[in-house]
C-alpha cells in the first residue's frame, strides 16, 4: 500500500459543493494526514499560447486543491456581492454617482477572481466558471434596468408584430397604434408624473418608457424575431421578461465557450461570464447585442471546424441581430482553406441576412431600413460632428474623420482576410471588431459585448479595455470619451508589444 503522501492529485476529493469543500475540505484532509508531495513529483503541465515556453504548475493534493478553490471562491463571491450592490444602491443613468463608485470595484474584483481561477486544476474550472456566470446573471435581475431603456422598445416591437403590424411601418406615437398603447401600461404609464431618466412625454401627450417614440425601429430582422418571442413569453411581466432573456443568452454563451475551448483554456470563458459589463449590459439592461454575440461565437466555431456554409449562415443571422457582428466575417472568411472558402462563407452570410428580411420586406418595402439613416446622423457618424472618432480627430480635421475610420477598418479587414488563421478565426475577428470600436469611439458600451465574447474565445484580455472605455464615455455623457479610448488604445498596443517581444525571445 502506497503512503498517503504519494497519492495521485485529485484521488481524494472533499464531498459536497464548492462552498462545503472550501469550508470543510482542508480540515478533513489535514485530519487524514495528507501533506505535500516531494518536489520530485512536481510536473510540467502547461504551455503559454504563442510563446512556446513551458511553465511549472503545482499539481496539488487534496490540501492545495482545496486552498486554491477557496482562493478562487472568495474573490468570486465578493464580485457577485459587489454586483448586487451595484444594482441596488440607487445608481441609474439619471443618477450615475453610485455607479461611478461601484464599477471600478467590480472591475478590480473581476480581475482578482480570474487570476485566482487560473491557479485551479483544470477539472475544477468549468463548474466554477458556469456557477459564477449564473450567479452574476442572477444578481443582475434584482432591479429594473439601471442605465438603458432599450428593452422597452424591444417589448413594444414584439407587441406590434403580435398584433399583425410591421415594426418598420409606424412609430410608437402613431395614431394607428393608439389601441396597442392603451393595452401596454407597463410601456406607456397612465398614472404618475412621468418624471425619471427612462420616461418622456411623446408629442401626442402620453408618457412613454419607449425611447424615441416619434421614429420607427432601428433594429434588424433577426432582432425583431427575438422581440416577438419576448412578447409571446412575457405574459404581463414587462421588462423583466427581456432581462430574463438576456440572462439566458449570457449564460448560454458562457456554456458555449466552455464547450468549445480546450480544457486548459476554459478559464477564458470567465472573461465573458464574469465580466461586470455582461451583468450590466446583457442582463440588467437586456441588450439584444448578446444574441448577436452568441451567434457570432457559434458561427466562428463552425468555420474553425471547416463548416463554411453553416458557419457563414449563422454569422449572417448574427449580423441581422445588430450590424456590428458583420465585423467578424473577415476572420471567418480568411483565405487559408483553399479556393472558394471565402466565397462560401460570405455568400452564406449574405443569403441568410437577406432572407431574414423577406417577411418585413413584403410588409413594409423600403421602410425596412427603419430609423437607421436618422440614427447615423443623430449619433454623429456622418463626419463633421464631434461625437465620434475621438482618437482620429486628434490628428485629422473633423471632416475627414469618418473617411479615415472607414479606411482603417477596411485595411485591417483586408489584412485579416489575407493572413488570418482559419483554425482560429476569432483572432482576426477580434482584431477587426476591436479596431472598429477604437476608430468609431462609440459612447454606448454594450456595442462592446461582441468584443467581450471574442475575448473569451481568443484570451486576449487587453481588449476588455475597449468596452470599458465605452462605459466611461457613457456615464460621463462623453466627458471621458477621449481619455477612456486613449487608455484603451495604450493597453491594447502595450499588450501586443509585450506578446511580440516574448514571441521573439522564444
Amino acid at each position: 500500500m502506497r503512503p498517503l503522501w504519494a497519492r495521485e492529485p485529485g484521488r481524494r476529493r472533499a464531498q459536497g459543493g464548492p462552498v462545503s469543500t472550501c469550508l470543510g475540505g482542508a480540515g478533513a484532509a489535514a485530519e487524514h494526514g495528507l501533506r505535500r508531495r516531494p518536489v520530485s513529483l512536481r510536473k510540467w503541465d502547461g504551455a503559454r499560447a504563442g510563446a512556446g515556453a513551458r511553465r511549472l504548475r503545482w499539481q496539488g493534493d487534496g490540501v492545495s486543491d482545496t486552498r486554491r478553490l477557496c482562493a478562487a471562491l472568495l474573490p468570486l463571491t465578493a464580485l457577485v456581492a459587489a454586483l448586487a450592490l451595484t444594482f441596488t444602491t440607487g445608481g441609474t443613468l439619471g443618477h450615475p454617482g453610485p455607479l461611478a463608485l461601484w464599477y471600478p470595484v467590480d472591475l478590480v474584483l473581476f480581475a482578482v477572481a480570474v487570476w485566482a481561477l487560473r491557479r485551479l486544476p483544470a477539472r475544477q474550472v468549468s463548474a466554477l466558471v458556469l456557477a459564477g456566470a449564473v450567479a452574476a446573471a442572477a444578481v443582475a435581475l434584482v432591479a429594473a434596468p439601471r442605465t438603458s431603456d432599450d428593452a422597452y422598445r424591444y417589448l413594444w416591437d414584439g407587441q406590434v408584430q403580435a398584433a399583425g403590424h410591421s415594426p418598420y411601418a409606424y412609430p410608437p406615437d402613431a395614431p394607428q397604434l393608439a389601441g396597442l398603447r392603451a393595452r401596454a401600461p407597463e410601456l406607456y404609464p397612465v398614472t404618475g408624473s412621468c418624471t425619471g431618466w427612462d420616461l418622456r412625454r411623446a408629442a401626442p401627450g402620453f408618457c412613454s418608457h419607449v425611447n424615441r417614440p416619434a421614429v420607427v425601429t432601428i433594429y434588424p430582422a433577426v432582432a425583431e424575431y427575438w422581440f416577438l418571442g419576448l412578447h409571446l413569453v412575457a405574459h404581463g411581466h414587462g421588462v423583466r421578461a427581456a432581462q430574463a432573456g438576456g440572462a439566458l443568452l449570457a449564460v448560454a454563451l458562457t456554456a458555449l465557450l466552455l464547450a468549445v475551448l480546450a480544457p486548459r483554456r476554459r478559464w477564458q470563458a470567465a472573461l465573458w461570464g464574469w465580466f461586470p459589463g455582461v451583468a450590466v449590459w446583457a442582463v440588467n439592461d437586456a441588450h439584444v447585442d448578446t444574441l448577436g454575440a452568441l451567434l457570432a461565437v457559434a458561427g466562428l466555431t463552425l468555420t474553425a471546424r471547416g463548416r463554411g456554409w453553416w458557419g457563414g449562415a449563422v454569422l449572417g443571422a448574427a449580423a441581422a441581430v445588430k450590424l456590428l457582428p458583420a465585423l467578424v466575417l473577415p476572420g471567418a472568411a480568411a483565405r487559408g482553406r483553399g479556393p472558394g472558402w471565402s466565397v462560401r462563407v460570405l455568400l452564406a452570410a449574405a443569403g441568410v441576412f437577406l432572407l431574414s428580411y423577406l417577411p418585413y420586406l413584403l410588409l413594409s418595402g423600403p421602410k425596412v431600413l427603419g430609423f437607421l439613416p436618422g440614427y447615423l446622423h443623430d449619433e454623429g457618424y456622418e463626419g463633421a460632428q464631434p461625437r465620434r472618432f475621438a482618437l482620429l480627430r486628434l490628428v485629422l480635421p473633423d471632416s475627414l474623420a469618418a473617411l479615415a475610420a472607414g479606411v482603417v477598418v477596411v485595411a485591417v479587414a483586408l489584412l485579416v482576410l489575407r493572413t488570418g488563421d482559419p483554425a482560429r478565426p476569432w483572432d482576426g475577428a477580434l482584431l477587426v471588431s476591436g479596431t472598429a470600436l477604437l476608430a468609431l469611439t462609440p459612447a454606448y458600451p454594450w456595442y462592446g459585448l461582441l468584443v467581450v465574447a471574442l475575448v473569451g474565445l481568443a484570451g486576449r484580455w487587453e481588449w476588455l479595455a475597449v468596452p470599458a472605455a465605452g462605459e466611461a464615455a457613457y456615464l460621463t455623457q462623453g466627458g471621458a470619451q477621449l481619455a477612456g479610448y486613449a487608455v484603451a488604445l495604450a493597453v491594447v498596443a502595450g499588450a501586443a508589444a509585450v506578446r511580440h517581444r516574448r514571441g521573439r525571445r522564444a
